[in-house]
């Protein structure tokens, strides 16, 4: 598995990332970690080729999604899903999947940590805009701005025990037992 966690650089708190990592490695899965902002083009698409999954750890958004296109990471992780490559997005890593990112502004500083950032063009391996930690500590208010501001579009808010699963046209959120 393709183990991204460029989202996480600049975060004060990263400990969710070694956490994400020894989950996947207790389930048996095999982690190459894969910090974009460290290799070139041709090493990350060799990554992205061998591994069988790709997983995209959270942290800034706005940040990610800049460190993706400027690495051509984008368009390499989008031309892997459409292989039918699955995808797997955690926090930042699932709020990019969307069609734009704009709608995130209120979780993340993307001023600070992406002064230049202008295009909120998302992945858009989905049709849909999910909203993470939905009502969970410490983004309790914003992201219930995020569905007050934003409900002209198909959200989809989730709390940190559901996930949201893509198989083909069918999407559903699914709970933690």
């Amino acid at each position: 598995m393709a183990f991204i966690p460029t989202a996480s650089i600049h975060e004060e708190y990263t400990q969710y990332v070694e956490d994400g990592k020894a989950a996947l490695a207790s389930l048996g899965l095999v982690v190459k970690e894969l910090e974009i902002t460290q290799c070139d083009r041709t090493e990350i698409a060799q990554v992205l080729n061998d591994c069988d999954f790709i997983y995209i750890s959270g942290g800034n958004t706005f940040f990610l999604m800049q460190e993706l296109r400027r690495t051509g990471t984008d368009k390499l992780l989008t031309e892997q899903v459409e292989k039918g490559k699955l995808y797997i997005g955690e926090s930042a890593g699932a709020m990019i999947a969307a069609p734009n990112i704009e709608y995130a502004k209120k979780m993340d500083d993307y001023v600070t940590q992406t002064p230049n950032f202008k295009d909120f063009r998302g992945l858009h391996i989905v049709n849909f805009y999910p909203v993470v930690h939905f009502k969970e500590f410490p983004f309790e208010e914003e992201t219930l701005a995020i569905v007050q501001e934003n409900n002209q579009l198909p959200l989809k808010p989730i709390t940190n025990q559901q996930a949201i699963a893509v198989v083909g046209d069918r999407i559903s959120i699914q709970s933690k037992p």
